[in-house]
Parts: C-alpha cells; sequence; structure tokens
C-alpha cells in the first residue's frame, strides 16, 4: 500500500501572504544573523521553538551563542535578564501568547524594573494563527502596554522586520515585538522614503475622505484598501503606526487634525480592548481634538479555530471587510 504524501501545511504556520505577493523568508532570522555578525553581545535564546520563530537560521550561523532553554517560557525571561546583566544583548523568542499570558510577572520583575537590554521577539500575535484561544494573542498590547519601561513594536511586513532588529540592537532598553514570521510579505518596498524608526509613525498614502491608522499585518491591509478604494472614488490616508508604546503623538495628532469631519479608522490585528485604538482614542481626548472615530479590529471574544482567510473576513480584518467598513462609512456622510 503507498503512504499518502504528508501535507506540509497547517493552520499553525500559515502564510498572511496573497497569493503571488512578494515575500520573504524568515526576514527576523536573517536580519539577526547580519546583526550578530556586527555586534558579538548578540545571543538568542528561545523556549522549545525557535523552528517557529525564525531563531533557528541564527542557531545555524552561530551555535555557540544560541540557546535553547526548554518549555519553561519564565526561566528564558530569567535567563535572559541574566544575559542583559552580564553585557550580552539576548534575542528571546517564543509565541505572542506564552510571553503575554505565562511569563507576564517574570518580564516584569526580572527584565522592566531593571530596564534590563532584552528583546522579546514573539512570533503568532493577534489573528495570525487558526489554532484558536490557546495560541491567538489577541490581547498581547493590552497586557504590556501598562507595563512601564517596554517599548512595544509591532512591524509591517518583512522590511519593518529587518530594519526594526537593527533599531532593536541600537536601543538600549526592554522591548517585545510581535513577529510575522514564515514567508512574509513585502509591503513597504513600494514606499522608498520609508524608514522605520523606534516611536515614530509615518503616512504612507495621502488621501482627504478619509484617514487609516495601523500597525502590523494591518497596515497591509489598509494600503491594500486605500488601493481598492480609489478605484471607487474614494482617496484614504494611511499612517503606519509600527510603534505601539512610545506612540508618536504628535504625528497622529497632526494627521487627525489634518481630516477634520472626516471619518478616521484605527486598523490593528489586536482586540479592540486595550491596544493602539484605543490608545489613539484616548490620545484625542487629552488633547482636545474632535473626530469621527472608528476601531477596525478583533472583538472582544475568544475567536474561533479554522483557516486564516475565513477567520479574517469573519472579525472583519481582512482587505474585503475594511474596504467595506470604510466604503460604507464614507457613503454615508456624503
Amino acid at each position: 500500500m503507498t503512504a499518502r504524501p504528508r501535507l506540509k501545511t497547517s493552520a499553525m504556520i500559515a502564510s498572511i501572504a496573497a497569493e503571488g505577493q512578494a515575500t520573504t523568508s524568515a526576514p527576523f532570522g536573517h536580519a539577526l544573523v547580519e546583526a550578530a555578525k556586527r555586534d558579538e553581545r548578540i545571543v538568542g535564546m528561545t523556549a522549545d521553538l525557535g523552528k517557529y520563530t525564525d531563531l533557528h537560521i541564527f542557531g545555524q550561523q552561530f551555535p555557540e551563542r544560541y540557546y535553547q532553554m526548554g518549555m519553561a517560557e519564565q526561566l528564558l525571561m530569567s535567563a535572559g535578564a541574566g544575559m542583559a546583566r552580564e553585557g550580552f544583548v539576548p534575542f528571546l523568542t517564543t509565541y505572542s501568547v506564552f510571553a503575554s499570558r505565562r511569563a507576564y510577572d517574570f518580564i516584569c520583575m526580572a527584565i522592566a524594573e531593571e530596564r534590563l537590554n532584552v528583546k522579546i521577539v514573539s512570533a503568532l500575535p493577534g489573528l495570525t494563527t487558526g489554532y484558536g484561544p490557546s495560541h491567538q494573542a489577541t490581547e498581547d498590547i493590552a497586557i504590556f502596554r501598562g507595563m512601564p519601561n517596554l517599548t512595544i513594536i509591532d512591524p509591517c511586513d518583512a522590511l519593518d522586520i529587518e530594519q526594526a532588529v537593527d533599531a532593536m540592537v541600537e536601543f538600549d532598553g526592554p522591548v517585545y515585538m510581535r513577529l510575522l514570521r514564515g514567508k512574509v510579505p513585502r509591503v513597504l518596498d513600494r514606499f522608498p522614503d520609508y524608514q522605520f524608526k523606534i516611536g515614530k509613525a509615518q503616512r504612507l498614502m495621502a488621501g482627504e475622505d478619509a484617514l487609516i491608522i495601523a500597525s502590523g499585518l494591518m497596515t497591509m491591509r489598509a494600503v491594500e484598501a486605500a488601493d481598492e478604494l480609489a478605484e471607487q472614488g474614494i482617496k484614504v490616508s494611511v499612517l503606519h503606526c509600527p510603534t505601539i508604546k512610545p506612540l508618536d503623538t504628535q504625528t497622529i495628532v497632526d494627521e487627525v487634525r489634518q481630516h477634520t469631519g472626516k471619518p478616521v479608522f484605527v486598523a490593528e490585528n489586536h482586540t479592540v480592548v486595550g491596544g493602539l485604538g484605543e490608545a489613539v482614542g484616548a490620545l484625542l481626548m487629552r488633547e482636545g481634538v474632535c473626530a469621527e472615530f472608528h476601531q477596525i479590529g478583533l472583538p472582544d471574544e475568544f475567536l474561533d479555530a479554522g483557516a486564516l482567510p475565513t477567520l479574517h473576513d469573519r472579525y472583519g480584518i481582512s482587505t474585503r471587510e475594511v474596504v467595506s467598513k470604510v466604503a460604507g462609512i464614507v457613503a454615508r456622510k456624503s
């Protein structure tokens, strides 16, 4: 009897790239290798997830600087803190759910309170896996936004990740970065002036009918939606906000004021509770900026398991759903 070929795809490692879209394989792993060639302080540490966070690329190049801590996220964080105290720059990888839910107190007490130079890079943020609530970190930003001293990065694509790695090495202090892994889309190449900077939001597209402020993979969705909306005669600005904390308050306020009287959307791959949307909403209230404010994000509930395209449609973060929501609200105001 001939054995059936083993399938090589799964909801766990499904790509968010559209068919035919340009991608880069394992941009984080390769960028960290290049950074480590220049900086001998860099070490890589993981909690049994090197292959699924692309850190195995680093481990293959620098086996003597690669530490496999086993299925013990609390130990990973504590050991990373020890490495930082000895002058190393440790990059720690796990899944976002394990970093935020399981290892929170160790990050807080061992790393953030001491302001140690530890970089936590976590895969499967938000709805980037179909494996259900045990692996969907829909609330990680909400959990970490309240932690003092912790910088939070939510990159959009392969270019963002590559540039963010170098920025994290240069930055002295604890960082949490949400990781898109595997075959990661290249979205920002079409914007030649773009350069990732910690704490800086940047306008990618200009339009007078609406403003979308976005982070992470939702910046990709916003750009795609803006292209489709332009074909309908709706011109949309897109502001990419890859750093959630510290927030680029001045740029955000300036962009919203330029769209006075027009709808403002915040799009994020995260629950609408406690993430970028609420951070922007609170900022606008503090600054006395009036705006017709809308959130595009995941609902405040445990999400279903399933195929990612289906789930993205169901929970409103696919390009199609973004186009529908923006077009509907713009049309209502016309």
